[in-house]
């Protein structure tokens, strides 16, 4: 499904480069090579997913329309998707999302309906409701094959760009909130590159992956929101994603919102690139994380720009 995936998104994805910096190396303690999904249409990985999962559907099922909720990303890859396939869609929202995110999907032809998420609202309830309703088919953010499909081809450039560099083994580490974009990279290397493993890196108060993998089961978070990392703030792993996890990906690492914004300053002043809290936190554990991982290079993906003003005026200002 994940090469099929790569087939549908050949010409219409980027492929995002791999980058490097020898101060990023000095801090990391080891080769470092950073993945660039922020680069990606609509700033973030979730565009792969968004088309995969659009562009597998028959013609009378598009026709109709999707919906999908998200804090964002996914939001704009499924807005953008389905306008490119003339297929109309709802995207439903929390309030709290960064303004810029909700502006971008209205922009890309999305209709956007915003619910309290704080305030305990359900964006399940809501999108089944529209669904039914409207006769909308769902596309999950994450728990959902075709959806896992296309954000595995990322997996697909990482094996590739990795062996072309002369990096076989080693750590990849991954922003993770429900798991798909993970779970399909460590698909991917499964098949293309078995000496390279996928990690899950989550923020701190919001680390549910990393504790179902110690425990064995899938745990949840308290909170659900009002964290700087909101494009990975999901209640807890999917149904779909998590055995993959679980089979697949070594330890996940933690780590905090000033390691987040410290590595956010840090992608700008060293690669010239701008990443979210939320898409930094593999960055984040590959800069401050080292005595947690093993080996004499790393890869770390940064998976989203999506990055209000303020927000990062303050990344630069306190780290910058």
């Amino acid at each position: 499904m994940i090469r099929e995936a790569a087939a549908r998104l050949e010409g219409h994805a980027r492929r995002t480069p791999m980058l490097t910096s020898p101060f990023l190396d000095e801090i990391a303690g080891r080769r470092l090579l950073v993945k660039a999904e922020c680069l990606q249409h609509t700033g973030s990985f979730k565009f792969r997913g968004g088309w995969s999962a659009v562009s597998a559907l028959d013609e009378d099922t598009r026709k109709r329309g999707v919906i999908a909720y998200s804090s964002g990303n996914h939001a704009q890859g499924v807005a953008m998707a389905a306008a490119a396939h003339g297929a109309p869609a709802v995207i439903v929202m929390p309030a709290d999302a960064p303004a810029m995110k909700i502006a971008n999907t209205r922009a890309l032809g999305a209709e956007v309906v915003l619910y309290d998420r704080a305030g305990g609202e359900s964006r399940e309830a809501i999108g089944d409701r529209y669904a039914e309703t409207r006769g909308l088919r769902l596309i999950k953010p994450y728990d959902a094959p075709q959806v896992i499909a296309g954000q595995g081809t990322a997996g697909l450039e990482i094996a590739e760009q990795a062996a072309e560099l002369g990096v076989t083994r080693g750590d990849v580490l991954v922003c993770c909130g429900g798991g798909g974009l993970t779970s399909g990279i460590a698909l991917a290397l499964e098949a293309e590159a078995p000496g390279l493993r996928a990690r899950p890196c989550e923020p701190e108060g919001f680390d549910d992956v990393a504790r179902s993998l110690v425990s064995g089961r899938i745990e949840t978070n308290v909170r659900t929101s009002g964290g700087l990392c909101d494009a990975i703030l999901t209640p807890s792993p999917g149904e779909i994603t998590f055995p993959i996890l679980q089979r697949l990906c070594g330890p996940g690492l933690v780590v905090s919102e000033e390691d987040c914004l410290r590595a956010m300053a840090l992608a700008f002043a060293r690669l010239k690139i701008v990443v979210e809290p939320g898409g930094a936190a593999a960055l984040a554990a590959a800069l401050f994380h080292g005595d947690e991982i093993a080996g004499e290079a790393v890869v770390a993906v940064c998976t989203g720009g999506n990055v209000d003003a303020p927000m990062f005026q303050e990344a630069l200002g306190r780290f910058g």
